[in-house]
């Protein structure tokens, strides 16, 4: 699983020209999954995106986590985050979870954090043609691949 994680002072989701959900300060993840991921990479990506200390103290350092502001979260499927681009100019997605596969694990990831942090998880429509308009805190942007963990 591939995290890209925003931190955001608000953030919305577009579908079809209409707002489709929208959040104000907290974390818009766009989240992209491997043919090969599992549930322990789930779990492994929501622990750390969590309790990920990326918010100001009262002395302006990052040391609270999510659960720590009770910020909101929005989270946006993305397969091209599993992009290749070593041949050409035309990406491929061959590693990209098919929708089969990731449909699951993407409603599983929003779930567990829905159940992780007592509230509704923000989301956008899977395979959707979507619009995502966010400004981005700090700005902050952190990169989590569970690919990587070790």
């Amino acid at each position: 699983m591939k995290l890209v994680i925003q931190r955001v002072s608000e953030a919305s989701v577009y579908i079809e020209g209409k707002v489709h959900d929208h959040i104000g300060n907290g974390l818009l993840v766009l989240l992209g999954i491997h043919q090969e991921d599992t549930e322990e990479d789930r779990a492994w990506c929501i622990r750390k995106l969590l309790d990920m200390r990326i918010f100001s103290d009262e002395k302006g350092l990052m040391n609270l986590s999510l659960k720590d502001v009770e910020g909101d979260l929005m989270v946006i499927s993305q397969f091209t985050l599993y992009a290749s681009t070593k041949k050409g100019n035309r990406p491929s997605f061959i590693v990209a979870a098919r929708p089969e596969q990731a449909i699951p694990m993407y409603e599983g990831f929003l779930g567990q954090c829905s159940k992780e942090l007592g509230k509704q998880v923000h989301a956008g429509i899977f395979g959707a043609d979507m619009k995502v308009d966010l400004i981005n805190d700090g700005p902050v942007t952190i990169i989590i691949d569970s690919r990587q963990k070790d």
